[in-house]
């Protein structure tokens, strides 16, 4: 009995572990998927990358934007948009992150609650963490560190023309200026310091972006190589992209209802693929971006045209179409380096636009990328608009990344609107600008 009881138990044994081996490789458990990602990217190196934004870069922003100190103030639930950049994404009760320059260099000083102290303080990202009791306030202890300091000049999230800079509610700043007294009226909007210390990035997280941008633009080649015409929608290649970010452990590098965005019809704008079908004849454009370590954006598009029967090139006209947006895309690069205006790199691609016989295009040539899509930093643009944002008379500066389009439209048989935008992305250098990846040459051409 005993026996026939064993050989029970040891066939449910393997029965079990045989259904545990088919389940797991049917489907992927969130803990492989996270193992999939340490094999792609390895450890998430934003820790460090954080500490040593704040101790490098945040010096020099304070003095760009002529302020004596920054102060943030963060809390649970509806934290500061900041708040992850500071090390104060953890908070629970009100912390208050003070950083500033003074004769002996820069600090950063934290008022946190006594229940996370001290492992705010193990992070080893601040210069020092003063443990807040449960019945004080560290918006209050800020506010007295602020007067013995005697800071003149403190800026705070509050912005209307940058949302980053935007976390401090209502309620905290009256709260914070009851502290503060007569010295509220040194308060000042952080705009320009976020706008600043956001906007440049780290050679590491040049480096990182390289290789999100590689893969991005080679699935996309790879998206293209699947193409059947005549039976393949947009909405097909759509989902092999997120069929390979989910293989690879990355996420969307904005909104996934509009990530890819696959059109090989009339302009779209921002848009999510649809169930079109791909024809002979066709110009497609694949607008896509990843996310990696859950922090850094790619945003790179990739054009293919779909060959007519008894077609072996692109058609005289489509040719013109690509060369000239490429030509436009080539030419915003080289205007891109130290000192220029972004509406005076979205200048230089317009004129050729022009010459080339396009239609209007009402989008910027390009925008900042780095921690999300369109990041903090100069836009540009503006150079054909009735008014030219405050964002496109700012200057480029050295370690700035963008993606940036070089256009050309054309209107349809019906009258509806094609644009061709190479979008590549870029760094600006001492010198110059570099492209972070190879740039697209030529067309992509699909059979039919």
């Amino acid at each position: 009995m005993k026996y026939i009881q064993l050989l029970a138990i040891l066939f449910l044994t393997l029965n079990l572990a045989c259904n545990n081996s088919k389940s797991e490789k049917n489907q992927n458990s969130p803990a492989e998927k996270e193992i999939a990602a340490d094999i792609t990217w390895g450890e998430n190196p934003w820790p460090e990358i954080r500490k040593k934004r704040i101790n490098e870069l945040l010096p020099k922003a304070l003095d760009a934007a002529e302020v004596d100190a920054w102060l943030v103030i963060c809390r649970e639930n509806n934290n500061d948009p900041i708040a992850d950049h500071i090390g104060g994404e953890n908070a629970g009760g009100t912390a208050a992150f003070l950083f500033y320059n003074d004769e002996n260099g820069f600090h950063s000083l934290v008022f946190s609650p006594s229940g996370e102290s001290k492992a705010l303080d193990d992070l080893d990202i601040h210069d020092s963490v003063v443990s807040v009791d449960r019945n004080a306030s560290a918006m209050e202890l800020a506010a007295d560190f602020i007067r013995k300091k005697d800071l003149k000049k403190i800026a705070v999230n509050s912005s209307e023309s940058n949302s980053m800079a935007d976390g401090l509610s209502y309620t905290q700043r009256q709260e914070l200026e009851s502290y503060l007294g007569n010295l509220k009226n040194r308060l000042v909007p952080s705009t320009e310091v976020v706008y600043e210390w956001l906007a440049i990035k780290l050679p590491e997280e040049v480096e990182i972006l390289k290789k999100a941008a590689a893969l991005t633009a080679e699935w996309q080649i790879e998206a293209y190589q699947k193409v059947v015409p005549g039976e393949s929608t947009d909405a097909d290649i759509a989902r092999f992209l997120k069929k390979k970010m989910a293989e690879n452990g990355v996420t969307d590098g904005w909104a996934p209802d509009q990530n890819p965005n696959v059109n090989s019809g009339p302009d779209r704008g921002h848009s999510h693929a649809t169930d079109k079908v791909i024809m002979p004849g066709d110009v497609i454009q694949i607008d896509f971006g990843i996310k990696v370590h859950d922090r850094w954006v790619s945003d790179i598009q990739r054009f293919a045209y779909v060959l007519k029967e008894g077609e072996m090139e692109a058609p005289e006209n489509i040719k013109h179409y690509w060369e000239s947006a490429k030509a436009g895309n080539r030419a915003a690069l080289a205007a891109m380096k130290p000192g220029t205006k972004g509406v005076d790199v979205d200048r230089a691609q317009r004129v050729l636009m022009e010459e080339a016989g396009s239609e209007y295009v009402m989008w910027s040539t390009g925008h900042p990328v780095g921690y999300v899509a369109h990041d903090v930093g100069p836009n540009l643009g503006g150079s054909q608009a009735s008014h030219v944002r405050p964002a496109a008379e700012k200057e480029l500066k050295e370690g700035m990344t963008f993606a940036f389009d070089g256009f050309h439209a054309w209107k349809l048989p019906n009258g509806e609107l094609k644009t061709i935008s190479v979008e590549e992305m870029a760094v600006v250098t001492e010198n110059g600008a570099e492209y972070l990846i190879e740039p697209q040459e030529e067309l992509v051409l699909i059979k039919a």
